[in-house]
């Protein structure tokens, strides 16, 4: 991973960038947001536990099943944020998922970003894949490796999303930019309020190594751990909260949240050349006619 590579800025959690974007963010971040109060179990309640004081989320999966949660609220733009600590150890086959999705279930019109985190053997590195759909159309694949070991402590994964583009951060470095063109079009989700949602789950039929690396069962439980989740965006009311007009009356939809800043535009370089293993807008063969938003 040319760990000894990292450019300053990256070694510093990305002061640069991490200060660039604190220009853009609120001056006082919203307080971590209770789990009790904010979100639902969807499914297999006996594999959530806390810690005592409530503050850490464990996800279990066993053979049995695996388990997430959502947020109660929906949320159309902002900024959303949580710390997750992924499964040590041998976790291949194992998929943590951390998304916005606009619907409860997987419905066939939904827009959805996302997070997945696809575990491996022991000693090789996480991958993390991201994809947006729109309208139910994803195939829109990213993946890179990370510049530190995300099972050893816990990082902030991140997702800023407003009309004019959506940015995914690992630790406030920016790893994906999304970007809108600003007229109609089947690419950019911006019309659908979305819910927060986390899950654990056996994918061995793709996930590591395109499947030939299956989940072993002598490991489980497999535990992935969540704490301090931020969200400081639009919640949703109907039939259409007044915070969804482009007013740049909050941080994230003004002027310097459109784009990257000179340093997020550096660390975000760095990504790039050194991080990145899949990009579908280079997948010539995959598309050999490009997606439109591959141009932007």
């Amino acid at each position: 991973m040319g760990l000894l590579w990292l450019p300053s800025a990256v070694l510093l959690v990305c002061s640069a960038g991490f200060l660039a974007l604190s220009s853009a963010a609120p001056a006082n971040t919203p307080a971590s947001f209770s789990f009790k109060e904010n979100f639902d179990i969807m499914f297999a309640e006996d594999h959530f536990k806390t810690s005592p004081d409530g503050q850490i989320w464990y996800l279990y999966l066993d053979k049995k099943t695996g388990c997430g949660f959502q947020t109660r609220q929906r949320y159309r733009f902002g900024w959303f944020s949580m710390k997750l600590k992924l499964v040590g150890g041998d976790s291949a086959g194992v998929v943590t998922a951390y998304y916005m999705c606009s619907d409860l279930d997987a419905a066939p019109d939904r827009d959805e970003l996302d997070f997945e985190f696809l575990g491996n053997r022991t000693g090789q590195p996480y991958t993390i894949q991201t994809n947006v759909y729109k309208s139910g159309i994803g195939g829109r694949e990213m993946r890179h490796t990370l510049w530190f070991d995300p099972t050893q402590d816990f990082h902030t994964y991140s997702i800023l999303w407003n009309t004019h583009r959506i940015v995914f951060f690992v630790d406030r470095v920016a790893i994906r930019v999304y970007k809108n063109n600003g007229k109609p079009n089947n690419f950019f989700p911006s019309g659908k309020p979305m819910y927060m949602f986390s899950s654990i789950w056996n994918a061995d039929d793709w996930a590591t190594r395109g499947g030939l690396e299956k989940t072993d069962w002598k490991k489980a439980p497999f535990v992935s751990s969540y704490k301090d989740f931020h969200a400081d965006g639009c919640q949703w009311k109907d039939p259409f909260p007044a915070c969804v007009s482009t007013t740049t009356q909050h941080w994230w939809d003004q002027y310097e949240a459109w784009s990257l800043t000179d340093g997020q535009q550096e660390d975000f370089s760095w990504v790039g050349r050194n991080l990145v293993i899949y990009d579908y807008c280079k997948d010539t063969e995959r598309y050999p006619k490009l997606p439109a938003e591959c141009f932007l």
